[in-house]
């Protein structure tokens, strides 16, 4: 699990990239977006249930060297993603103006800040 600032930065940049950028949401629009080599940054919750439903999402980023981050809650996750419903995944397609930002995630992720 991500520290704190790091999921603050996540929340943040999502948000940034929502509306400067373009996201997808939900597990399967993320399944795809991965499979094209189209998300630069990927967002599983981990309170999602049954874990099933997420659990090929790491599989595949790590194949695509997608960088992915977990974060504690659905409900966050789908507010972060624009949506009144809660989300197991999410990713950022375009960054937007959300780029250095997602650069710095990436790089404290690269670094194994946990």
């Amino acid at each position: 699990m991500a520290s704190k600032e790091l999921i603050n930065k996540v929340f943040q940049a999502l948000e940034l990239a929502r509306n400067t950028g373009k996201i997808k949401k939900g597990t399967n629009e993320v399944t795809k977006a991965i499979e094209r080599s189209q998300a630069k940054l990927v967002i599983i919750a981990e309170d999602v249930q049954p874990k099933e439903i997420t659990m090929h999402l790491p599989i595949i980023c790590n194949e695509k060297k997608c960088p992915f981050v977990y974060v504690p809650s659905k409900e966050e996750l789908g507010r972060a993603a624009g949506i009144n419903v809660s989300t197991a995944a999410a990713c950022i397609i375009e960054p937007g103006e959300a780029r250095e930002l997602i650069n710095e995630i990436v790089q404290s992720l690269k670094s194994g800040e946990k």
